[in-house]
């Protein structure tokens, strides 16, 4: 379903998600700050011609520029607003009907030197049915006076934005008894009349005159509020100056949020060297398959005709090469980056605002939940933290994250806080994972590394691309690969202690926990240091991979926030291997942890200590204060989820594969939900079938899931032939991506030149 003209739909068309928050057709509207809005209106004269309630309209406009405004000029005149700071002035004139004094008005920007007004938004028609009572004799000459206006407007509609705001609806039964020959009869009749004229006018006109006729389904949705059955509820009209707002200054401000009236960008010259890039490597694989296609036809197996038996060809099928492997991998890249692209990129799908109901978080998530136990298995082994309940518990985090950000969940608090301590347990499995592999395997080469980095940064390296976003943009990426190196550094800098060293003499475990101290007053510094923690990441090139709008403030905030649970991590597995290895916790199948006793005692704290910060979380009523607190505190839930999932020894020897599936691919997941599952980069919802929103969540769904899993098995193959395990191999390979990166840098330099 192609998009179409979103600011046509903007002024058009719509509906109501709730009470208050207003979703036009097919695309995002954006909340303009004050900020913005001065910053999109400096230098510009805005005019509001019309009765009273284009009055109501202009101090709605007025408010987002300056929210201190009070609503005290004179009823029946003119109304004079300005921003010295911004060089901003909005006007409203009185003109309650469509007469000869309005014509002069408008007359008098369409002659000489006058400075045009480079908005004009005019309405009236109410004022023209109360005194003339309704009559037709009225409707009559309002068409002739629009007919004579309507040039003139169409004239300065080629170098200014004009708007004819049709009349909204009334509440007939609340009208006092002065106002009641208006009537939605006669209301409708004008509009038709206006409506009528200016498109007619302008049928041939590349620059017309922009109907705002969305007001009047606002208006039918909420004139029942109304005070006097005329003029609109504030919140009413405060959505009308908003809709402004978006069509006038997003293609200006280009916000993130904001796709109504935005124009699609243009493609950059990385985009395009990509879209060779794949269209050769499709083009090469289909002509590397023909070519082996064409050729096990002339081995295939044939008659001898002889001794009449079947003689088998040597090979029985053809060989694939790592070209071949590698061209098949690009070009299945290529077709869901084409995709990702349309979906986030191009004007192709609608895409709509989030809004937040708390049946639409809680209901998905007691489903899959529910659903996740019908997937119960035993478990290969039943050691703490093993490979199926590690992947299962990153699964069944990554599903509520996904209904999370799908749900706009965020504006909520208590559901804010859970969330972070999901996001937080990731990372307490990154420092949990690495520790123990380094600490049991004692690799540190360079094919561990760079098999870790390749895995965990492909994916967004081909966004970063494809999609012209910053490295900083898919922050989790950037943060586990950071704290991997960190973890790396930490266990590989003289002395290298390993397990295997540490049983040899009690000491070498001292030894570790120094290191472990040095770490987490690294950490302290950094997170109290801002300045210390911006030199670091500002010096190139970490400045072109962790800036964002220019600044690492962003890294910052997003390192800092969880920035002791890495540390936890990698204590929990030191103090776990430790106890394992002197055989002071039972790990046997259908065992408990510990003695009964204590493993009682500890499941008691654990389901506390879980509730207690539950309770915290859903009475916090700061974010900020909150923030501050869950560095801190977060491991508490962690900790106490690890305990009640360990301790008894059935919950231990079962998981759920259907959460175990999600998550060995919740990296794909999280990473992709950016663009093809919500939209305009997180901050909407994709839109393939519009006017059903569960099917298209269905659709979306599967859709996002395939394409997760399939750059799941892309990834695990490119890695076999980008990281090899040779050496002499793997150092050719890392200056192959020396180079590639280097181009890819001055690509970028020329591409922000040229944008300059």
């Amino acid at each position: 379903f192609k998009g179409g003209d979103t600011c046509e739909y903007l002024l058009s068309s719509g509906r109501f998600l709730g009470e208050k928050v207003w979703q036009p057709h097919s695309c995002m509207m954006h909340k303009y700050k004050n900020s913005e809005a001065k910053n999109c209106l400096i230098d510009k004269h805005v005019v509001f011609i019309g009765d009273s309630r284009i009055r109501q309209l202009f101090y709605s406009f007025i408010k987002l520029i300056n929210p201190q405004v009070k609503e005290e000029g004179i009823k029946h005149g003119n109304i004079p607003f300005e921003d010295k700071s911004a060089s901003i002035k909005v006007d409203f004139l009185w003109h309650p009907e469509v007469n000869g004094s309005m014509r002069q008005r408008i007359k008098s920007w369409t002659e000489g030197s006058v400075a045009k007004p480079h908005i004009i938004v005019v309405g009236a028609a109410t004022w023209s049915i109360k005194i003339h009572n309704g009559s037709n004799e009225a409707l009559a000459q309002y068409k002739i006076n629009i007919t004579s206006i309507a040039p003139l407007l169409e004239k300065l509609a080629i170098s200014s934005d004009v708007y004819w705001v049709l009349q909204d609806p009334v509440y007939e039964d609340m009208l006092s008894e002065s106002r009641k020959m208006i009537t939605n009869e006669k209301i409708d009749a004008y509009n038709e009349a206006a409506v009528r004229i200016l498109n007619s006018s302008s049928r041939n006109s590349k620059a017309k005159v922009k109907m705002f006729s969305v007001s009047k389904l606002i208006a039918q949705e909420t004139i029942m509020k109304s005070a006097d059955g005329l003029h609109l509820p504030e919140s009413s009209r405060d959505t009308n100056a908003m809709i402004l707002m978006n069509v006038y200054c997003n293609k200006i401000m280009k916000p993130i949020d904001g796709s109504c009236c935005q124009p699609q960008p243009p493609l950059t010259l990385i985009q395009k060297i990509a879209f060779c890039f794949f269209t050769f490597s499709i083009i090469g694989y289909l002509i590397i398959s023909l070519i082996h296609r064409n050729n096990y036809r002339k081995n295939k197996s044939c008659t001898d005709l002889e001794s009449g038996e079947e003689k088998k060809p040597a090979i029985s099928t053809p060989n694939v090469s790592t070209l071949e492997m590698l061209l098949h991998c690009f070009c299945k890249l290529g077709l869901i980056m084409t995709y990702f692209y349309l979906c986030d990129r191009a004007n192709l799908f609608m895409k709509e605002n989030k809004f937040y109901t708390h049946s639409s978080f809680f209901i998905p998530i007691i489903y899959i939940l529910v659903l996740g136990v019908f997937y119960t298995e035993n478990t290969k082994e039943t050691k703490v933290l093993n490979r199926e309940q590690t992947d299962e518990w990153k699964g069944w985090m990554q599903l509520v994250i996904l209904i999370y950000h799908i749900s706009g969940a965020s504006t909520f608090l208590p559901v804010y806080m859970h969330i972070r301590v999901l996001v937080a347990a990731y990372l307490f499995q990154t420092g949990y994972g690495h520790f123990s592999y380094f600490w049991i395997k004692g690799d540190f080469g360079v094919y561990r590394v760079c098999q870790v980095l390749f895995r965990l940064n492909f994916l967004v390296v081909v966004l970063c691309i494809v999609m012209d976003r910053p490295y900083q943009f898919y922050y989790f990426v950037p943060l586990v690969t950071v704290w991997f190196m960190i973890i790396y550094a930490t266990l590989a800098v003289w002395p290298q202690i390993v397990q295997k060293k540490a049983n040899g003499h009690c000491l070498w475990h001292f030894g570790l926990l120094l290191k472990l101290i040095c770490l987490l007053t690294c950490i302290y510094f950094l997170s109290y240091s801002q300045g210390a923690f911006e030199k670091i990441f500002s010096f190139w090139p970490l400045s072109k991979c962790f800036e964002l709008n220019g600044n690492v403030y962003e890294w910052w905030f997003r390192w800092k926030l969880d920035r002791y649970v890495v540390f936890h991590g990698m204590l929990f597995a030191f103090i776990y291997l430790a106890l394992q290895k002197h055989q002071m916790i039972s790990e046997g199948k259908g065992d408990p942890l510990f003695s009964n006793r204590v493993s009682n005692v500890l499941l008691f704290i654990s389901i506390v200590s879980f509730l207690t910060y539950s309770i915290w979380a859903s009475s916090c009523k700061n974010k900020t204060e909150c923030n501050e607190l869950h560095p801190s505190v977060s491991v508490v839930q962690i900790l106490a989820f690890i305990l009640i999932r360990n301790i008894p020894g059935y919950v231990r020897s079962v998981y759920s594969s259907f959460f175990a599936w999600f998550g060995k691919i919740s990296l794909e997941l999280f990473i992709c939900q950016y663009h093809i599952w919500l939209a305009a980069d997180t901050k909407g919802i994709l839109v393939l079938i519009p006017g059903y929103p569960m099917f298209n969540v269905l659709v979306s769904t599967f859709i996002f899931v395939c394409v997760a899993h399939e750059i799941s098995q892309i990834t695990n193959d490119l890695a076999q032939i980008v990281v090899p395990k040779d050496n002499s191999t793997l150092l050719k390979r890392l200056l192959c991506i020396a180079g590639f990166f280097s181009g890819l840098h001055f690509f970028s330099t020329m591409q922000d030149q040229s944008r300059h």
